[in-house]
């Protein structure tokens, strides 16, 4: 079954809107105007803004909120990136991707992250409830694509299924970049377990300064050490000067049916985590920020390129090439682990690393 939505189904009083066995899904507005959906299961609720980038807002398994901590309670009717900041998960890209550098025109993140959707729905499918819909961008001479997100979850777990399909309506080859932005909040003495090895080769610290943020004294140190000792990060003690933010590429290693994984292990043994499809995302990027304004933790974002931009990511040749009418994907899942979950992804990360050491 499916419900197409219409912007004149959101109110400022929540409203339900499907029912099912003990799943429901309601629809309000925020004081902005920005339409939300409220999908709630008995072990998570999900707050969806479907016309707004199909953002996750807001994301709580088993009674603990997992977004990151920010300056926004609510969204705002922008479409300016740092303006409406504080989601769970942000779709970035598609045409750019990044910070722009000296030479770039696009926008922080691409025009992605805040597009207005022009078609969304809710559907129940396979006993999972799935939310929803299409954005086409178009310039003329230059893009014209089709993106269709969604976002899944069966009734009794604490994980979601995120899908990105774009499909490429020209009849000539697109450019893409894409990153999925899924913020976390870190928790002190958070351990940070990847399937990466952990040198400075294999996971680099950003050393430029992006123009958004001001670094305090002693950042530039902090990286530098950061650079050539990157397992320092690895446990999230409040002292650690993550401010305003600090950036990791990473170099993620797939398993035997492709997927890669990262967590971040809480000290009560439950975890928070990321897995995808790693050739579908093979530059992974983490960030990390702890402000009092500000605490996020993006423990692996699944990236097709780095995030300094356009130029210079097309001069690393790592830009992604659609054909002409052809689409690209990716899948992800994220969300939250109990103890005994926790130690069995731990296992196959470790596995992963093994196997990848024997290799070598």
């Amino acid at each position: 079954m499916r419900l197409h939505l219409t912007k004149a189904m959101f109110k400022r009083n929540e409203v339900p809107l499907i029912t099912s066995g003990n799943v429901t899904v309601s629809t309000f507005k925020y004081a902005s105007g920005t339409a939300a959906l409220r999908i709630q299961t008995p072990r998570a609720e999900l707050i969806i803004l479907p016309f707004k980038g199909q953002q996750i807002w807001r994301a709580r398994f088993d009674n603990v909120d997992v977004t990151m901590g920010s300056m926004f309670p609510e969204p705002v009717d922008t479409q300016n990136y740092l303006e409406t900041y504080g989601a769970f998960l942000i779709h970035c890209g598609l045409t750019a991707m990044g910070g722009p550098g000296p030479s770039d025109t696009h926008p922080l993140h691409g025009e992605l992250p805040n597009a207005p959707f022009q078609t969304a729905y809710v559907e129940l499918r396979d006993g999972q409830i799935v939310i929803g819909g299409t954005y086409q961008f178009t310039v003329a001479f230059t893009v014209n694509y089709c993106a269709t997100t969604e976002i899944s979850i069966a009734p009794e777990t604490t994980a979601i299924c995120v899908t990105v399909n774009v499909e490429n309506l020209r009849h000539a080859p697109m450019e893409l970049m894409y990153l999925a932005h899924a913020n976390f909040r870190p928790v002190d003495m958070g351990e940070l377990i990847y399937a990466a090895k952990p040198t400075s080769e294999n996971v680099r610290v950003r050393q430029s300064i992006p123009a958004h943020i001001s670094p305090p004294p002693g950042y530039t140190d902090f990286i530098a050490e950061l650079a050539e000792h990157p397992d320092r990060h690895h446990v999230l003690s409040p002292d650690l000067a993550f401010d305003p933010e600090v950036v990791f590429e990473l170099d993620m290693l797939p398993g035997t049916d492709g997927w890669t994984h990262a967590m971040q292990r809480h000290p009560n043994g439950t975890a928070d985590f990321i897995s995808y499809v790693q050739a579908q995302g093979p530059c992974a990027t983490r960030w990390i920020c702890r402000t009092p304004d500000q605490q996020g933790l993006g423990i692996a974002f699944p990236s097709t390129a780095g995030v300094e931009g356009y130029t210079a990511e097309k001069r690393k040749n790592r830009i992604v090439h659609i054909a002409a009418r052809d689409t690209w994907s990716i899948n992800m899942q994220m969300g939250r682990l109990d103890a005994k979950d926790a130690d069995q992804l731990v296992r196959k990360v470790n596995q992963i690393i093994a196997k990848f050491e024997m290799s070598s």
